[in-house]
């Protein structure tokens, strides 16, 4: 059961970690969904043609930094706002992984069947990889040189460049980390998990992952265990339909978006992101 939490926590879990080196430095990824969605196609294309899941994953990670550094374009060079690229990088992905997945395999597509990733004791390395973030991402926020700037950045970049350090460059570089860990995720739902792909499968995913950075107070521990919540949600989910327990599917599809949903509500209150959270930096002079 333990390991099925984990299983089912990791995508979550990798966007959000990635989510909160982000934040730390200031700046917004709305664009989670669409990254995880990005990468989760990327992936299934390149271990079917390769018939190799490691070249997938290794794939969505590119893809999650290529759709970062597109993002980084509009944000920070071009100081726009946040919000409203990411949410069109989202809209952009659900039609353009649809159109090229319809493309591929037919109009009402087809089930793929994907060679997975090996497991031992029901997880696999990509979950050990998510664990082993907890801690160094972690030493790295707090105990680096590089975890100061990146603090900083969040919370008073005209200081950080009075400093003598480069505030786009520090945002820019935590961006594609976390655009690229987000593209891992979308990997490991499609290559790790599902061993398959379907339109939108990270299906609320990327926004859950958002929700848990909020509510892990920007802690990757925090933010994991807030995912293995969710985790645990989807897990009961699909044992519950395996018992054939007479309750309606819809109730089990939903819970995990209505739980991610009370706890932002009931516990988010009172929490206190970084300062220049989502300001563009271009515009505070």
């Amino acid at each position: 059961m333990i390991a099925l939490i984990l299983l089912y926590s990791t995508p979550i879990a990798l966007a959000a970690i990635g989510e909160v080196v982000n934040q730390r430095a200031g700046s917004l990824n709305i664009a989670l969904e669409g990254t995880m969605l990005g990468g989760a196609l990327t992936a299934a294309l390149v271990t079917l043609s390769t018939n190799n899941p490691w070249l997938g994953l290794l794939a969505g990670v590119t893809c999650g930094v290529l759709i970062g550094l597109l993002q980084a374009v509009f944000t920070l060079v071009l100081a726009l706002d946040q919000v409203v690229i990411g949410t069109a990088i989202n809209l952009a992905a659900l039609g353009t992984t649809s159109t090229i997945f319809r493309a591929k395999f037919g109009q009402s597509g087809q089930l793929l069947s994907l060679p997975s990733l090996p497991k031992m004791g029901g997880i696999d390395p990509i979950v050990v990889i998510m664990l082993a973030l907890i801690p160094a991402t972690l030493y790295c926020i707090w105990r680096t040189r590089w975890g100061l700037v990146l603090r900083a950045s969040g919370e008073n970049p005209e200081a950080l460049r009075a400093s003598g350090f480069h505030v786009t460059r520090t945002r820019l570089g935590a961006l594609v980390l976390g655009s690229a860990l987000a593209g891992l995720a979308g990997a490991h739902l499609s290559v790790g998990i599902a061993s398959s792909f379907a339109e939108n499968m990270v299906a609320g995913r990327g926004f859950m992952a958002l929700a848990m950075v909020t509510f892990g107070r920007w802690s990757p521990l925090y933010v994991v265990l807030a995912a293995c919540l969710i985790g645990g949600v989807e897990t009961l989910q699909y044992r519950a339909q395996t018992l054939g327990l007479n309750l309606p599917p819809q109730l089990f599809v939903s819970l995990p978006y209505v739980i991610a949903l009370l706890v932002l509500v009931l516990l988010g209150n009172g929490t206190r992101q970084p300062a220049s959270l989502g300001i563009p930096y271009r515009r505070m002079k």
